[in-house]
């Protein structure tokens, strides 16, 4: 979780003076990542699909598949991650925040998950809008490392 919050830093530092909306949108957009890694670690992947806008219209882009819809990427997870141990402990990494419009924003970065037999990880872009509850995932494209 210390990842998350020195990214944080490293976002508010890195957003030019003068645009103190994207600073706060940036931060909001971590605040919804760091709230995804502390609810995935504690083994709660509904906590975690709160990120996620909750429509028809979110899409997953991962491993040369497509899943739209909400309820079909929490499945996915669901299935993927069937118990703690399939979780691990995952930490985000490496965030680039970037605000393009006062609804739109979008963060490339990398996971990693810890595990007792293995350490897999990636990277990851989401597209996040801002919705009537605040920043939301609309579309995350993740891949894993070879």
């Amino acid at each position: 979780m210390r990842t998350i919050s020195a990214s944080a830093l490293v976002i508010v530092l890195v957003v030019p003076c003068g645009q103190a909306a994207g600073q706060s949108d940036s931060v909001a957009i971590v605040r919804v990542l760091h709230e995804q890694v502390q609810a995935w670690n504690e083994g709660d992947i509904e906590g975690y699909m709160r990120g996620y806008w909750k429509s028809d219209e979110t899409m997953f882009v991962s491993g040369g598949n497509v899943v739209r819809g909400y309820d079909e990427v929490l499945a996915r997870y669901k299935k993927t991650y069937a118990s703690r141990e399939a979780m691990g402990t995952l930490s985000f990494e490496g965030l680039d925040v970037r605000v393009l419009s006062p609804t739109v924003g979008m963060v490339t970065g990398a996971w990693r998950l810890r595990r007792s037999n293995d350490s897999p990880g990636g990277r990851f872009t989401l597209i996040f809008q801002r919705k009537p509850d605040g920043w939301q995932i609309v579309y995350d494209h993740t891949s894993s490392e070879p």
